[in-house]
């Protein structure tokens, strides 16, 4: 039963991804600590087409926020930005210290092994949107695609 239900699960993610043409790699979000109000939420994306991302939805923040940072005056800054450009068939980073998501006013604390539904909402050059849902699990605090996990 356990298999069937997985297999039904990535089906449907993978049919949800070959509308959009986009694949989604590598998702994990920064667990919290309990009062936190924000976290951030990272993966590897790739479209078959020129796309933007162009917002993000969950259920367990008040709102997702595409966000940017950059060094400005030898200061690391972080600013909303209206989209996420994706050139066809170049993978696109969003991890710490570049594009990311941001999840403001949290509902919960982001526990780590658990998972996070979130939507991503690409539209394409003839403006019409298409959306994959993703599954994202929590990493620890300490986790960091890059040291070996």
């Amino acid at each position: 039963m356990k298999q069937i239900f997985l297999a039904c699960a990535l089906s449907a993610a993978f049919i949800s991804t070959a509308s959009a043409q986009v694949t989604v790699k590598d998702p994990w979000i920064r667990a919290t600590v309990p009062a936190a109000k924000a976290s951030g939420a990272f993966m590897q994306l790739q479209s078959a087409q020129d796309v933007r991302l162009v917002e993000a939805r969950t259920p367990v923040a008040g709102s997702a926020e595409l966000h940017q940072m950059s060094m400005k005056d030898n200061r690391m800054m972080m600013s909303p930005v209206d989209s996420i450009e994706l050139p066809a068939g170049k993978p696109v980073a969003l991890a710490s210290g570049g594009y990311h998501i941001m999840l403001m006013q949290l509902k919960q604390q982001m526990k780590e092994g658990s998972t996070v539904p979130l939507t991503l909402v690409f539209e394409g050059k003839d403006k019409k949107r298409s959306q994959v849902e993703v599954q994202v699990p929590v990493k620890p605090l300490s986790y960091s695609p890059h040291a070996g996990h």
